[in-house]
């Protein structure tokens, strides 16, 4: 699957950037119930919550970074995602792709309990 990148805004409303670094693990959900935008993805951080939202407009919207609307159809309630970098005013982040993460809990749970190879 393709990388899915987007842009978190509206950090200023939360908590700013200043605590934000890349790799840092963030966590999306959607807002069907959101009154000013039908297609909004709150982003949120364990430990902290809500701290911006998915980028939806040509004016927030970083580069070739995906929109909220775009992003949307494209995950599900919830998805996890990582911030890549961070820029003035938020940071551009891309999605954790379901199966990765399924592959990377699998590795650590075999480096956990120790691997042993089937001959």
């Amino acid at each position: 699957m393709s990388k899915k990148y987007f842009t978190l805004v509206g950090c200023k409303y939360y908590f700013g950037t200043d605590f934000l670094k890349p790799g840092m693990k963030i966590k999306l959900e959607k807002e069907p119930d959101n009154e000013y935008d039908a297609e909004a993805i709150l982003v949120k951080m364990k430990g902290i919550g809500a701290i911006g939202h998915v980028a939806n407009s040509t004016y927030t919207v970083k580069g070739d970074t995906m929109s909220a609307g775009r992003l949307y159809d494209k995950i599900g309630k919830k998805a996890k995602a990582k911030i890549v970098y961070v820029i003035p005013g938020g940071a551009v982040c891309k999605i954790v792709e379901k199966r990765v993460q399924e592959l990377l809990n699998q590795i650590h749970l075999m480096l956990k309990w120790g691997y042993q190879r089937k001959n």
